[in-house]
């Protein structure tokens, strides 16, 4: 990877066992939880009794880093000095066609060296990591460890004394329940139990082994999701009885999987070459693991998959809709079951008696809670409702054609239904509300979000279409038809661009709702208004990007990939991404990838850690044709 990612992923399971490097050197500083709290986890090589830091920050020597890669499942690390050449993989194999390998709370690190002097040496690598990964912060309770044996397989266990699993929810928190486990494989391994004596005083488990260490990280969160009244546990206990046998299968697969992580890793790469270029494609590495790694993924009672995101550095609200919305093609492209997985709490809500309205649910909870809306649930003020609407329908849609199977928008179609109706009679001129971009603030008659409840309404007339409802499906095709054409005379500043709301005029904002138009081939919206639209975008960018719109310098990543997807010329999308490319190549705030920074500085305004971010895989979407045509039905209307 040429570009320097914000931050680099080390382990990347879920939104609480997470652990990154905020350096450009691995032993630069502390390694950090993507909250920006240390997730202390320490490394060295010893050679003949002398040891050498190549991971977190501490004093004495270190071995010099040279070299540092990632690409979407792995991230290397090369470190050298006169005597021995270190390399360290730190893998997650978040593998889209092996759901029980997605949940597996076990991340590998593994190190191998050569000797470059000719000498004999005694060399052996030992890795370390601290309470934090069991606390929300060190320090806050006494924590128990325990040594085990799985199989052959040596194993340091530590946890908090006092277990009250699920007992909290919010943003910026760590997880306190549960147990963390470092694993070792290879010649003379050994685990141990370590009490720092420095000002920190924390507690560590170490592991160290000779040649062909395989280190395995993993954690057991017991109960993972309170699913409305339900505790949880996660989609990988389906498959192995206990943690044990989980990091036993893991060290027994590591080679297998590390080819095959190999092989997804570069042909993900050169599908996105294909697709949008080179900096595309690393704008797809870097977004891949971080998309994952914000969601849990969970069955229900009755063995439903659920994929619950988190609404990581915003509010932490639990499967949000409108944050599932932008990261679908990266689903679509790869798994289309987990956006069935992310639908289905909010269905599941809405069917509730503590839901009483005729348009669709924010978010299920606030994670790991999902019992319920947690955003504007004292009042309507911040309801979503044309946005949230538009959403469900849309990806509803989509999960439709991509599978080529309307079944689960079938089973749904009650609510699918309702949710267009209000469209139908509420999504042409919206009230006051708020859209996905609610930091942006309440905006009345807001063309964009007049655009997504267009492609809601569509979407509905796709899936009445592939359940064989030919009339129903033209009659809400028609009724797009209709929204579009009256948009584009009501919205038109007079020079080819489009207003931000019906009421402004002289004012712009992307218009990233449309891509669907063109992603679906239903030609909705004129595709020369359009195209004259995306044009003046060019005249409006800024170092880092274009703006999301005219009131202010920030802009949203998944966004400006949608609309630069829109563009008709290979050459065209090239041009509209290379600033974000260049945006996360050389942002001084270092973090794990944001979704909202400044145009002008390349700073981070806010969010990071999004899953979000999966919306950049939307070219590669588009490239797929995954999603298909309009079927004759349609087409005959148009």
């Amino acid at each position: 990877m040429i570009m320097r990612p914000p931050a680099t992923p080390l382990i990347t399971s879920d939104p609480y066992f997470s652990v990154w490097s905020f350096d450009d050197l691995l032993y630069g500083s502390d390694t950090m939880h993507w909250t920006g709290n240390p997730n202390t986890m320490l490394g060295y090589i010893s050679v003949d009794g002398k040891d050498y830091r190549f991971m977190g920050a501490g004093d004495g020597d270190v071995i010099p880093q040279i070299y540092r890669d990632m690409n979407a499942l792995t991230t290397t690390y090369a470190f050298e000095n006169d005597i021995v050449r270190l390399v360290v993989y730190f893998t997650t194999p978040l593998l889209p066609d092996r759901l029980d390998l997605v949940s597996r709370p076990v991340s590998y690190i593994k190190a191998d060296w050569e000797v470059l002097d000719g000498g004999e040496h005694t060399i052996y690598v030992k890795l370390s990591i601290s309470e934090e990964f069991c606390l929300d912060k060190r320090g806050q309770m006494p924590v128990e460890t325990e040594m085990l044996d799985f199989d052959g397989i040596i194993c340091a266990k530590m946890g908090a004394a006092e277990q009250k699993p699920l007992n909290r929810s919010g943003d910026n928190l760590r997880i306190d329940w549960g147990y963390v486990y470092l694993a070792v494989k290879g010649e003379d391994a050994a685990a141990y139990i370590e009490e720092k004596t420095s000002d920190e005083g924390m507690t560590f488990i170490t592991a160290a082994a000779g040649e062909d260490s395989l280190f395995m990280v993993a954690y057991d969160d017991i109960y993972s999701i309170r699913y409305f009244g339900d505790n949880l546990k996660a989609y990988w206990h389906k498959y192995w009885d206990g943690i044990g046998c989980a990091i036993k299968a893991a060290a027994d697969e590591y080679e297998d999987l590390c080819t095959i992580c190999t092989i997804f890793s570069k042909l993900m790469f050169c599908d996105a070459v294909r697709a949008g270029g080179e900096k595309y494609a690393e704008i797809c590495e870097l977004a891949y693991r971080q998309a994952f790694a914000a969601h849990k993924l969970v069955t229900d009672t009755e063995d439903n998959i659920l994929f619950i995101s988190k609404e990581c550095f915003s509010n932490g609200c639990a499967a949000t809709v409108d944050v599932s919305y932008p990261s679908i093609p990266l689903f679509l492209l790869y798994c289309p079951e987990l956006l069935k997985g992310m639908m289905r709490p909010i269905f599941k809500y809405a069917r509730s008696e503590e839901w009483s309205f005729d348009f669709a649910p924010h978010d299920a909870g606030q994670y790991p809670l999902v019992e319920g809306q947690v955003y504007g649930s004292n009042g309507l003020k911040l309801h979503m409702p044309v946005e949230e609407c538009g959403n469900m329908l849309i990806i509803a849609a989509n999960v439709a054609l991509a599978e080529g199977d309307p079944s689960f928008a079938a089973e749904n179609l009650d609510l699918l239904s309702t949710w267009a109706g209000y469209l139908l009679s509420n999504g042409y001129d919206p009230e006051n509300q708020l859209c996905t971009d609610d930091f942006a603030g309440h905006l009345a008659h807001n063309c964009n979000l007049s655009i997504k409840a267009a492609m809601g309404i569509a979407g509905y007339g796709i899936i009445l279409d592939m359940l064989g409802d030919y009339e129903g499906a033209c009659k809400f095709i028609d009724a797009a038809r209709l929204h579009a054409d009256k948009w584009v005379e009501d919205a038109a500043n007079g020079d080819g661009t489009f207003r931000l709301a019906f009421d402004r005029p002289d004012t712009w904002s992307m218009k990233y709702n449309a891509v669907w138009d063109k992603l679906w081939g239903t030609d909705i919206f004129p595709k020369e208004a359009i195209a004259s639209e995306i044009a003046s975008y060019f005249a409006k960018t800024n170092p880092y990007g274009l703006p999301l719109d005219c009131r202010q310098t920030y802009t949203k990543s998944d966004w400006l990939v949608w609309c630069a997807a829109m563009y008709r010329d290979r050459a065209d999308f090239e041009k509209a991404i290379s600033p974000l490319w260049t945006a996360y190549d050389r942002t001084l705030s270092r973090v794990p990838m944001t979704d909202w920074y400044f145009t002008v500085t390349g700073e981070v305004r806010g969010f990071r850690h999004r899953s979000v971010v999966g919306g950049v895989f939307i070219k590669m979407l588009e490239a797929s044709s995954r999603l298909g045509g309009p079927s004759i039905a349609i087409a005959i209307e148009k």
